[in-house]
């Protein structure tokens, strides 16, 4: 259980000093939105770079995959559904309220999580490249479209991927990952440099959102994100649960692999999505606010019976 709290204090403490910064005044709003900015258009395609390059693709095409896909389905599906038909809520909005559900923490909490606690940090190779290469460009296409003005000529839907930065890097890192290419050292080097940037300014960021905007809980919609936080952190481990041991009959490691990092709180980047299309921006930092908390619990019940 070391791995899981020092993953969660070494999130809260950057947060944490994002919140000091903006108290003291050092960082402001416009801080936040560079920091964010900074996040989606350099440092986090230098991650995917560096992060899928790394990655064996063949981890991927795997039983503990189809959990990972189902979990996801049914958390995502649902939440649209009751976006659109409950909240009404517009297209960019829905996307975001889906992400929140829906999109793990898989990078600074699911790489150390799965290293120390389920002892292979490649078990979380499945749900990352799903994200990675299903879920985020799905997503920003839509509100790519949804958020620009103008008709949408099917030329433009397919372009519109094509330019977007963390589509571009997820898209090198897959290939050099295919190829089994390295890069030289003279671009490998400062690309990890400009990569390491990119988790402290989104914790940074989203702590300067905290201190700065409405409190948790206050100016966004509370039921949408009590709702979007149980499929969260309750219904995906639990379909993922389902769907490993008795669908897929997967063994016990196997089991509490895929329940664990499905378990996982919401992504940090989705506050990033969601502050750079300007939609859904606290509904996306008060759902990743709130997973984040009650995800410690709930993955304590689940290495507590699972184990």
């Amino acid at each position: 259980m070391n791995g899981l709290l020092t993953g969660f204090a070494t999130i809260g403490s950057i947060v944490a000093l994002g919140l000091l910064l903006a108290h003291v005044r050092v960082l402001d709003e416009s801080a936040q939105h560079i920091l964010s900015r900074l996040a989606f258009y350099v440092a986090s395609p230098a991650l995917l770079v560096t992060v899928l390059a790394d990655t064996d693709i063949s981890d991927v095409l795997s039983s503990p995959l189809l959990a990972s896909i189902g979990s996801v389905l049914v958390v995502g599906v649902a939440q649209i559904l009751l976006a659109r038909l409950v909240w009404k809520r517009n297209a960019a909005d829905t996307t975001i309220g889906a992400f929140s559900a829906a999109y793990v923490n898989a990078g600074n909490l699911g790489l150390p999580i799965a290293g120390y606690v389920l002892g292979d940090a490649a078990l979380i190779a499945p749900m990352l490249l799903i994200q990675l290469l299903l879920m985020q460009p799905l997503g920003l296409t839509v509100l790519d479209i949804a958020t620009s003005e103008g008709p949408h000529s099917w030329r433009t839907i397919v372009r519109r991927p094509l330019t977007n930065p963390l589509l571009i890097g997820s898209a090198i890192g897959v290939l050099l990952s295919v190829l089994d290419l390295s890069l030289p050292a003279p671009v490998q080097d400062p690309l990890e440099l400009v990569a390491g940037m990119a988790i402290p300014a989104m914790l940074i960021a989203y702590g300067i959102s905290l201190r700065l905007g409405p409190l948790p809980g206050r100016g966004t919609h509370a039921p949408e994100v009590a709702v979007i936080v149980l499929l969260k952190v309750v219904v995906q481990p639990l379909v993922a649960f389902l769907l490993a041991r008795y669908v897929l009959d997967l063994d016990q490691a196997g089991v509490l692999a895929v329940t664990v990092i499905a378990a996982l709180p919401t992504a940090q980047n989705i506050f990033v999505h969601a502050s750079r299309y300007g939609t859904g921006v606290l509904l996306a930092r008060d759902s990743i606010f709130v997973s984040t908390i009650l995800s410690v619990p709930a993955l304590l019940v689940i290495a507590a019976v699972l184990v």
